[in-house]
């Protein structure tokens, strides 16, 4: 560790000669305002230009087809950027859409403010004036969509294109104030030719990379925020809540969040009754495996800034390596077995960083609450939920990292503690992750690393983990695998074309092994991979595998053969679909046979401020004659309606079906309203129903006939408002 430390210093020590010769844009002050408006004042001849920009696709390494051109500016409190988009008026895409959802020709700029080549503050405005900001992290391979800043923007059509403008205020940022320099990169989306250009050239198998930035150099500035950087949002909620024969429970609740920055290296965050609504129902999840669903965090409290607590490594793009969840939000909060939710009392959460050091604090408090299982009176009792999580940088943009997250209640001690981090290059990456559990006296370990190497003409990829049967962290975490072991070896050849349709190739061949102590037998399969990608923006994946496997002491062949396929070929509408059909063990019929799976997503922008759209799946069980078993339908068409920029309408159904029964089996309808009216700021109203086919009773307890009936109704009203210091 000591060597690691010594080398991380040197290098620091070196930085700038790291970042020598790469291309630069020098900032200058300004005393005049600079009005965001999206035309250029004449204040903007005083800013230096980026005008070398590289097409990264479809045509690597050629010319962009349209010129732009990105200046910056500084005042005192804030940076302020300004694209201008060449284009034919005619060839701009625009579409009214929400934040962090549109469509359309887009421009962006990112910096670097700590100067560690490795994570970045990322602002986007579409040629409509929509607006989207997230963190890069891990030298860009993932991206942190829960960031949420305060920074205004507005965006013009010209004759000649279009421009945009950005504010972002310092105190809405953390950054370094001993720099005088910080990262720098500009990125342009051309809609009608399917373009990514970005003012730093990349390699084509790498993607983009924090680490090969420019440098925004500071001429005569130096950002030094002065002020309380404080955020107090005041939280207004209203929910009726359906019990039966046509009576409401209704209530009304207030809260507020304050986010404050003592310093650019520090953020507290605070809660009273805090907000913990989840606005949407979760999609339907059609399980047949011995494990438990997975549904991603809706909750707002614990959505926004929660990459600090994620393990190092995560591949975004390929989505190849997951470390193990061992914070999983959802377990703050639980719904029980009745449907009803743990009550959540208080939240505060605090993150930051020193030099090299990250860190990051989560407490929570819920309440206790009695429910049903089975008809069987239960109580949940009252809980504190606690994580700390303290990450280093070492060589370069390398990390590792310290996470510890815990739940303590009158009747149970359950949590984890967790060195994970990463090494890594421009090219590959290596994570790695130790974990030691604890449940009252007990406990167990587990590990897990992913490599993944993508070089010019060849990928490589393995990943492996091992899951001890003592290993608990089913309060606070998930990873349902206890008693496992799994190890994952692809290997193959990849090709880019400069011309012609097709963009690129890869064919990868490999193996899996994965050894559950339940069925005391390692299952093992051999796999082929073939990917093809189109200029065009379209492109297709199948996968063969094939092997032996054991469940429930039944032994089989295991089979599955996958096709995934995506078109963006227009602005209009897009379409992916997933066709899974494979011999895997039914936990649910308790045998093994096929099954089949086809889901498909599609959107389309039938005006530029309506979108109709639908999530559609079938799956299909089999018997061991193969003989069709059941079919399960599921579709949850949609339409959303954004007559402004940030004022949305939506209106959703989810239903399942099923072919045995001839019918509906649940239901659910849902309405949301939202309006972004300034930033951090929203009104949000939302209506949700919930149909299902469960035991029903009358007033004297006689059980009724079976028919959809409505078991949860809800509306819920509620006001975010930003004050901001």
């Amino acid at each position: 560790m000591r060597c690691l430390l010594l080398m991380s210093m040197i290098l620091s020590l070196f930085q700038g000669l790291i970042w020598a010769g790469t291309e630069t844009v020098s900032l200058h002050k300004v005393d005049s305002e600079i009005v965001v408006d999206g035309q250029m004042e004449s204040v903007w001849s005083l800013a230096d230009s980026a005008v070398e920009f590289h097409q990264y696709s479809p045509y690597f390494g050629q010319a962009p087809s349209h010129r732009t051109i990105a200046r910056l500016l500084t005042t005192e409190k804030a940076l302020y950027c300004l694209i201008a988009c060449y284009q034919e008026k005619a060839a701009v895409q625009c579409f009214t859409g929400q934040l962090d959802s549109f469509g359309g020709d887009v421009a962006a700029f990112m910096i670097d403010t700590f100067g560690d080549q490795r994570s970045a503050y990322r602002f986007c405005v579409s040629a409509s004036g929509v607006r989207t900001d997230c963190r890069l992290v891990d030298d860009a391979r993932n991206r942190d969509y829960t960031w949420d800043g305060v920074w205004f923007s507005a965006a013009k059509v010209y004759d000649w294109g279009y421009m945009v403008e950005m504010e972002v205020p310092y105190r809405s940022i953390q950054y370094d104030e001993k720099l005088t320099a910080w990262g720098i990169d500009f990125y342009r989306w051309i809609g009608v030719n399917s373009e990514d250009i970005f003012w730093r050239p990349y390699e084509k198998n790498e993607g983009q990379r924090v680490s090969k930035f420019g440098r925004l150099i500071f001429e005569d500035f130096q950002p030094s925020v002065r002020g309380l950087n404080l955020e107090i949002y005041p939280v207004g909620f209203t929910q009726a809540l359906y019990e039966n024969a046509g009576k409401y429970d209704v209530n009304s609740q207030a809260g507020v969040d304050v986010f404050y920055n003592p310093s650019q290296q520090l953020t507290l965050q605070l809660t009273a009754n805090p907000d913990f609504a989840q606005i949407e129902a979760d999609p339907y999840d059609f399980n047949v495996t011995r494990y438990e669903s997975y549904y991603e965090e809706r909750r707002p409290f614990f959505t926004e800034g929660s990459e600090v607590f994620n393990p190092s490594g995560r591949e975004r793009d390929s989505g190849f390596y997951r470390p193990l969840e061992l914070f999983y939000s959802r377990r703050v909060g639980k719904k029980l077995a009745d449907g009803a939710e743990t009550p959540l009392q208080l939240g505060t959460r605090a993150f930051g960083r020193i030099g090299d050091w990250e860190y990051g604090g989560f407490i929570a408090q819920t309440g206790r609450k009695s429910y049903l299982s089975d008809a069987v009176a239960e109580e949940e009792p009252q809980a504190f939920f606690s994580a700390a999580r303290l990450k280093r940088q070492i060589l370069k943009n390398s990390s590792i990292g310290l996470l510890y997250v815990g739940k303590n209640s009158a009747e149970e001690r359950n949590g984890v503690i967790d060195i994970d981090g990463a090494f890594r290059a421009s090219d590959w990456q290596l994570s790695y992750q130790v974990a030691r559990s604890y449940k009252n006296d007990e406990g167990g370990f587990a590990s897990s690393f992913g490599l993944l190497m993508s070089k010019p003409k060849l990928v490589w990829g393995m990943r492996g983990n091992f899951i001890d049967q003592d290993f608990d962290v089913d309060q606070v975490g998930y990873v349902p695998w206890k008693g496992t072991a799994e190890l994952t070896n692809l290997v193959g050849p990849r090709w880019f074309f400069e011309k012609g349709a097709v963009q690129s190739v890869m064919l990868v061949f490999g193996f899996f092994t994965q050894y559950e102590k339940v069925d005391d037998y390692a299952d093992r399969a051999l796999a082929l991979i073939y990917n093809m990608e189109f200029r065009k923006n379209w492109g297709f994946e199948i996968n063969l595998i094939g092997g032996k496997a054991r469940d429930n002491d039944v032994q089989y062949p295991m089979s599955e053969f996958v096709l995934n396929t995506s078109f963006n070929i227009s602005p209009k509408w897009s379409l992916s679909m997933n066709t899974d059909i494979l011999r895997a063990y039914n936990f649910a019929r308790e045998y093994a046979a096929y099954l089949a799976m086809w889901q498909g997503e599609f959107d389309w922008h039938a005006l530029d401020a309506v979108t109709l759209g639908a999530d559609l799946g079938s799956f299909v069980e089999f018997n061991p004659q193969n003989t069709i078993e059941e079919i399960t339908y599921n579709w949850r068409p949609f339409v959303s309606v954004t007559p402004v920029n940030n004022l949305n309408v939506r209106v959703y159904v989810d239903q399942v079906y099923t072919r045995s029964n001839s019918r509906v089996e649940r239901f659910i309808g849902g309405l949301l309203f939202s309006y972004n009216f300034r930033p951090k700021s929203w009104i949000y109203f939302a209506v949700n129903e919930l149909q299902d086919r469960s035991d029903e009773f009358d007033g004297a307890g006689m059980l009724l006939r079976n028919r959809l009936h409505t078991i949860d109704r809800v509306s819920v009203l509620k006001l975010k408002y930003l004050f901001y210091f």
